[in-house]
């Protein structure tokens, strides 16, 4: 009988599950694509092209937030670098995980509070 260990998350920041539009761009051009999910760290999306890891890349997210009672839209702009890239097998293209290496703590914490806003909304239903 084989046991298996328990999943561990490694990461610090909680992740969700929500669809942000984003372009990123690099060297052999702009993609604009939404997120899989997002965390104050990092983003995780698919786009039509293979990005090699450890590329870096400008990403540009449209964060919807809530601001005097209103919906806006905050635009983060930040640097970041592919940590991962996989093949989407379901819907072709790939699948890829970027790092914010470069982005304001202001921005993180933006990004932060807008996770946290959603995870604890999906908690009360």
């Amino acid at each position: 009988m084989i046991l298996s260990k328990p999943f561990v998350e490694r990461r610090k920041d909680p992740r969700l599950n929500n669809n942000v539009p984003l372009k990123i761009s690099g060297d052999t051009g702009e993609i604009v694509t939404e997120s899989g999910n997002i965390s104050r760290s990092g983003v995780y999306c698919k786009v039509n092209a293979y990005i090699n890891p450890m590329t870096k890349l400008k990403i540009c997210l449209l964060l919807p937030i809530q601001r005097n009672g209103k919906n806006v839209i905050k635009k983060i702009v930040c640097r970041g670098v592919v940590v991962r890239s996989e093949p989407s097998i379901d819907e072709g293209g790939y699948n890829i995980a970027i790092f914010f290496n470069d982005i304001a703590h202001k921005d993180a914490e933006y990004i932060a509070d807008y996770v946290n806003f959603h995870l604890e909304k999906q908690k009360r239903l």
